[in-house]
């Protein structure tokens, strides 16, 4: 799923060599701005061209593809066997993850750009989600019965994190929502300042996202209140963080890659590249992978934010890295998915 968890950490459970080698490329008709899911082997992905994609993460090759009525930016959540994926067309799909056949879809109230994310209520999985249409929405998994929906000030853009019972999101009514996952009524609300288009993560009571007023914030779920704040140049931040034990690292439209600490917001480095970094970064560990609009993929050093490699795919990259299996898949503005690896890894020399 997108992030790697249902708290949107960004952290893979794998590490990755120095250097990546292109493995594979696959090619849609439209730019590909859905970061992928990963899941049996399989690639899970939206693109503009309003399809969503299963691929083979072997060889790149198409398994099956499924076509919705809208541009597909959304990230697919890989649950149960089924694959959930928004689209600009208002609907929620559910498909088969083994065939890509049609198994429900629901219907909101305008676009759903942010991806999927999922919860147990008692026996039941529902999947959440949030729309242009204001509202975050929760819906049984298996029957796409509504559970509940919570309606906000605004547009939600981003995914809800999942954590001790609540949704957490930030809107472009520029508030941070907790809501009650039992019952989809709201617990808290905090002032985030500004728009928040990109997605929170949730880790230890504490929520870390940015903000379009230059802000990026952590916030004390159980205070309601701001721990700390990083303001470093004029420009918005519109990347989710990964969170680790005692960092914090994101993408800001300064150009920059960010690594903060996790305890007190303080900078222990950041490094350049040259476009705009909506692209969420992963950690993988002891390295960090990251998009930017400057058309290139980086892997970075963790402690010290050096480059250690880097792919010039020549047109931006809005997606978020996707890894598995020592390999990082990854779409671009160039309508390709592309797929990174130590080649023959696996195999017998």
């Amino acid at each position: 799923m997108f992030r790697g968890n249902q708290a949107l950490l960004g952290v893979a459970r794998e590490s990755l060599p120095n250097k990546l080698s292109l493995l594979w490329t696959f090619k849609t008709s439209g730019p590909v701005k859905s970061s992928a899911a990963i899941e049996g082997g399989r690639v899970f992905v939206g693109s503009h061209d309003a399809t969503v994609y299963a691929l083979d993460l072997a060889a790149g090759k198409k398994i099956w593809e499924y076509k919705t009525a809208g541009a597909v930016e959304s990230s697919p959540l890989v649950l149960e066997g089924k694959v959930f994926v928004g689209s600009s067309d208002a609907w929620l799909y559910a498909l088969d993850a083994g065939t890509g056949k049609l198994l429900w879809k629901y219907e909101t109230g305008d676009k759903i750009l942010g991806a999927p994310n999922w919860a147990k209520s008692g026996e039941t999985s529902c999947v959440l989600v949030g729309s242009y249409d204001f509202k975050l929405h929760c819906v049984d998994a298996r029957t796409c019965k509504a559970l509940w929906s919570y309606e906000s000030g605004n547009y939600i853009n981003g995914s809800p994190a999942v954590a001790e019972g609540q949704a957490v999101f930030g809107g472009c009514d520029a508030l941070l929502h907790l809501i009650s996952l039992a019952d989809g009524k709201q617990t808290k609300e905090v002032e985030a300042g500004a728009y928040v288009a990109g997605s929170v993560a949730v880790a230890e009571g504490r929520a870390y996202f940015g903000q379009f007023e230059n802000e990026f914030l952590c916030v004390d779920l159980k205070e309601g209140n701001k721990a700390w704040t990083f303001r470093d140049r004029n420009f918005p931040y519109f990347s989710s963080p990964a969170v680790t034990k005692d960092r914090v690292v994101f993408g800001g439209r300064d150009k920059l890659v960010h690594c903060l600490k996790r305890q007190d917001g303080g900078s222990l480095w950041s490094f350049a590249t040259r476009g705009k970094v909506d692209s969420s970064p992963v950690i993988c560990g002891d390295k960090v992978v990251a998009g930017s609009d400057d058309g290139r993929l980086y892997l970075l050093s963790l402690e010290s934010g050096k480059e250690l490699w880097s792919y010039e795919i020549g047109r931006p990259i809005g997606s978020s890295p996707a890894v598995a299996d020592g390999k990082v898949v990854i779409g671009s503005d160039d309508g390709s998915v592309y797929c990174f690896g130590e080649k023959g890894r696996g195999r017998v020399k």
